[in-house]
């Protein structure tokens, strides 16, 4: 490596580091204080940057929070899967109770919070709501992904995928009651009675296969 590579590399990690805190400080607001709340500068101020250094890295607003989401969310995925290697063993309750529940976590947090917020002004704004469709869908995508090879189910069997799929609608829909009220105990039953539904489910899918 050159001398002048070399030079430039701290320049490039303290760049990095502060894109870093801009994307976690923008799910933070997000989740916070809404959309409307949620200004450049005011994550910037969270951040401990400058306006001008956030519009550096994010020209727009709708380029900072769209980013910030699709990060954190590809974070929280890797984070699950890198997990996956302390599951109980496959084929087991145990294994699908916890996916279940990890799943679920993944929509009762201030991740979900935040996205929820900019699904609500992407339907109020134009300029917004092709990009929040496109993250959507890309997130959504991945998260099923995730859930395929956590469960390692085969989507070709019939009716395998529409499970999976069932299971996502699911967690999202208690990450939306979760929004308005705290209610963990109910959670945890409808989580355990999810598990045993999909557990008899994906089992008689692989029944049925051989």
């Amino acid at each position: 490596m050159s001398g002048r590579a070399a030079a430039r590399d701290p320049q490039q990690d303290r760049s990095r580091a502060t894109r870093q805190r801009l994307l976690e400080a923008a799910v933070a607001c997000l989740a916070e204080y809404g959309w409307t709340g949620s200004t450049v500068t005011v994550v910037a101020e969270r951040a401990g940057v400058s306006r001008g250094a956030a519009q550096h890295h994010f020209p727009t607003r709708e380029d900072l929070f769209t980013a910030a989401v699709e990060h954190v969310a590809e974070e929280r995925s890797a984070a699950v899967l890198a997990l996956s290697g302390d599951l109980p063993p496959e084929g087991s309750s145990a294994r699908t109770a916890v996916i279940v529940r990890w799943l679920v976590d993944l929509y009762t947090g201030p991740l979900f919070r935040a996205a929820l917020q900019l699904w609500v002004a992407a339907s109020n704004e134009e300029r917004l709501r092709p990009r929040v469709t496109a993250l959507e869908a890309r997130v959504g995508r991945e998260t099923h992904r995730m859930a395929v090879e956590l469960l390692g189910v085969d989507e070709s069997v019939p009716g395998v995928r529409e499970t999976v799929q069932g299971l996502l609608d699911m967690a999202r829909g208690l990450g939306l009651a979760n929004v308005l009220t705290d209610d963990r105990a109910r959670r945890e039953r409808v989580v355990e009675q999810w598990a045993r539904i999909l557990d008899d489910q994906l089992n008689q899918a692989n029944q049925d296969r051989s």
